[in-house]
């Protein structure tokens, strides 16, 4: 006897729409892998937050407040209101009492075995409330941000500690992270690790000097042939310090710096670049697709990304998948990936530091193989096995 598949609903603020197609897509991923499995149906509720005079970026991001099947998963986005800047502490009560309503219609006519929450804020409380409604088990998922920016604010911690604290089950994406969970007061002993996967398909390494024709030839790019090639993959923010990479550069000669990613940063990094007469290497290419990201980590020499912070970054193992080597800062689960030379090198969140790192992997680059060896266990697949064994476990399935 087949037995029918299991339902989660997962609330995820962190997810593509037709206004972000790159936002969240991590998310997305393993939720699509854990549906193709076919053992969880899954159902996503991806509020979109929209003040209440749509002006601007937040016109379009209304109009891509769109419902439908995507990869397999049911998606829903209805819309709450939002109060830009100042309204964050207000935002999971909002999205309780848009959903709710069309929640507790889906739950009606096929009920729902868990609630999800794929963001620790405003995800997660908004996910404790929906699930005591429906009387369900809640897991929530912490991916860095989540807990290094909103656990600091005292309006925030005491609702993540609540949420947690009514939680089945807590996920983080890096040992790092579980404990920097632990260290405001989450549970541990609830905290499981889920390390993301990765397209295997797209990103594996390529021919560097084919890599370098694709981006030459299809992003418009003329950079030397013999110019060493580094790649910054993350939104354009402080946090991921990208101005650090470019204040290395004059110790760099020659070498090129393509910044994947788009924030409220750019206008400051070009400013940069300009002031320290290095613009002319320093590539602004915005959000790239699947197609072209795997070509420039390919193509580039290494991936230098000094953040003050992660869980532990999707762009970390697509670089080391790709044959890339990395140059980051001791954040999040850096230590989890770069265990020795052949993954790449851990650095000081300072220029001097940075320009050091890259210029020994310059002088003794490690073979594209070997890197790659360091994402060997990572997949969309691996990713999805673990999360259904995991909601298996808070639900009581066999």
């Amino acid at each position: 006897m087949t037995t029918a598949p299991r339902r989660v609903l997962s609330l995820a603020t962190l997810y593509p729409n037709r206004a972000q197609p790159r936002f969240g897509t991590f998310v997305a991923r393993s939720l699509e892998a854990l549906a193709a499995r076919g053992d969880w149906r899954v159902t996503v509720i991806n509020p979109i937050g929209v003040p209440p005079l749509a002006l601007g970026r937040y016109r379009t991001l209304a109009a891509a407040a769109v419902s439908g099947i995507e990869h397999g998963v049911e998606v829903h986005r209805p819309r709450y209101t939002l109060i830009p800047k100042i309204g964050g502490r207000f935002n999971p009560g909002a999205i309780v009492r848009r959903t709710l309503p069309l929640i507790h219609r889906l739950h009606a006519e096929a009920p729902f075995d868990l609630v999800d929450a794929q963001f620790f804020y405003p995800d997660g409380p908004a996910a404790a409330a929906i699930a005591r409604a429906l009387n369900l088990p809640l897991s929530i998922k912490a991916r860095g941000a989540d807990i290094s920016y909103w656990g600091c604010k005292p309006f925030a911690l005491p609702m993540l500690r609540a949420a947690a604290a009514q939680a089945d089950g807590l996920l983080a994406v890096s040992d790092a992270l579980a404990r920097d969970m632990a260290a405001i007061g989450l549970p541990r002993e609830k905290i499981a690790i889920h390390y993301t996967g990765l397209d295997r398909t797209r990103f594996h390494p390529r021919d560097k000097a084919g890599a370098r024709g694709w981006i030459a030839g299809n992003l418009g790019l003329s950079i030397p042939a013999s110019a060493p090639i580094l790649a910054s993959v993350g939104a354009l923010i402080p946090r991921k310090g990208q101005s650090y990479v470019i204040r290395a550069l004059p110790a760099l000669a020659d070498a090129h710096l393509l910044l994947v990613g788009k924030g409220e940063d750019e206008p400051t990094l070009r400013a940069l670049a300009a002031s320290l007469d290095v613009e002319e290497r320093v590539h602004f290419l915005g959000s790239l697709d699947h197609e072209a990201l795997p070509q420039v980590l390919s193509a580039a020499d290494a991936m230098v990304l000094p953040s003050a912070s992660e869980g532990l970054a999707n762009a970390w193992v697509e670089a080391l998948a790709c044959g890339t080597p990395l140059v980051i800062t001791d954040a999040g689960g850096a230590r989890e990936l770069v265990r020795d030379r052949s993954a790449g090198l851990i650095v000081a969140r300072d220029p001097d530091a940075i320009a050091e790192g890259v210029a020994a992997l310059l002088a003794a680059p490690p073979a594209p193989d070997t890197v790659a060896a360091n994402a060997a266990a990572f997949s969309w697949d691996a990713n999805a096995a673990a999360l259904a064994e995991y909601y298996n476990r808070l639900t009581g399935a066999r």
